[in-house]
């Protein structure tokens, strides 16, 4: 058993020390710099994804709403995965793969920010939202892995995690969420 603890903490690692390229710190400083300047103005973030993503996203806007080291203002997040009822009437409906561009559709508006986290990149539900949200006027973010799949060509800021592990990739994606929600608290807390 220790042996693969140890490789699963050293794969683990080994992913999130990916994290540190020129590129990996730019590309993470360019989409805090995003949400910032869209909250500065009056917008909200927005924030999707399937199964893990989902619980990555309601954790992320956890972090905004609530707090995540400061005492401070409420910061204006929504997670798109919490309304059972929305997302099962809408998947009955219309079919899964509008069960988040509808949401954006009725709560998004130009200024705001759409944060979409997918492992693979793949997830039509994902893909649909943010080219929805794009055509809006929104900004668009996603945390993707393996080869981005759809949503790198999609979103305006693509960050892909480079592994095709998908518990690997999800770490890496909470450490990214993490940053983010410092450097936005610090940002918008004197």
């Amino acid at each position: 058993m220790k042996n693969g603890i140890k490789k699963a903490i050293e794969e683990s690692s080994s992913v999130k020390s990916s994290l540190l390229s020129e590129k990996g710190l730019g590309l993470i400083e360019k989409i805090a710099k995003t949400i910032i300047d869209a909250l500065k103005k009056g917008g909200k973030v927005l924030v999707f994804g399937n199964g893990g993503s989902a619980a990555d996203s309601q954790h992320m806007v956890a972090e905004l709403v609530g707090r995540f080291k400061k005492e401070r203002k409420a910061i204006p997040a929504i997670a798109l995965t919490t309304n059972t009822s929305s997302l099962t009437a809408l998947s009955n409906d219309y079919g899964y793969e509008v069960s988040f561009k509808r949401q954006i559709e009725a709560l998004g508006k130009k200024g705001d920010v759409a944060v979409a986290i997918s492992t693979s990149g793949s997830a039509k539900n994902v893909t649909q939202a943010v080219g929805l949200a794009r055509e809006m006027g929104l900004s668009t973010i996603a945390l993707t892995g393996k080869n981005g799949g759809n949503l790198k060509s999609v979103s305006e800021l693509a960050f892909i995690v480079e592994s095709n592990d998908t518990p690997r990739i999800q770490e890496a994606h909470i450490l990214i969420i993490h940053i983010l929600c410092e450097l936005i608290e610090n940002s918008l807390t004197k």
